[in-house]
This record gives structure tokens, sequence and C-alpha cells, in this order.
């Protein structure tokens, strides 16, 4: 005759809690490191950033944006 062995509660949450994994998934390790990028015109430093235009010490222009008609969204004709 096989005996069935009862879990209480308590053993119950310790092997939930262990069974748990991280929330967002595993961590990623990886080397330290720094996004800079100097200014070609003035030398100064600063953070590399999607979006940033212009240099923040001389104004030196790093990507010229230019819009266009898109699939969806059309330039304004402000010319009537």
């Amino acid at each position: 005759m096989e005996e069935k062995k009862v879990t209480s509660f308590l053993d119950k949450l310790k092997e939930k809690a262990q069974k748990q994994t991280n929330y967002g998934g595993e961590t990623e390790i990886t080397d330290a490191q720094m996004n800079l990028r100097d200014c070609p015109n003035c030398g100064a430093g600063r953070a590399k950033q999607d979006g940033v235009t212009h240099c923040a010490y001389c104004g030196f222009e790093f990507i010229q944006v230019k819009l266009t008609d898109g699939f969806y969204i059309k330039k304004e004709d402000n010319s009537i």
C-alpha cells in the first residue's frame, strides 16, 4: 500500500517560488560600454541618442531632416 505524502501550504508556496521565472525574461549580461559621439565641427563629446540632430555647443547639424509625403500622412501645402 502506497502512502500519499500530504504537502503543506508552506511547502506548496516554496515549490512555486522555486519554479517561477523573472518577469520580462532572463537577464542578459553584457560588457560595460559608453555610447558617445564627438562633434566633427567642434569636437565636443555628447551621448549618442537617436533623434538628436544638432550639436548642443556649436549647432553643427548631424542629421539633415527633410519631410516628404508619407504613405498615410501628406505634407501640408500652405501656399493657398
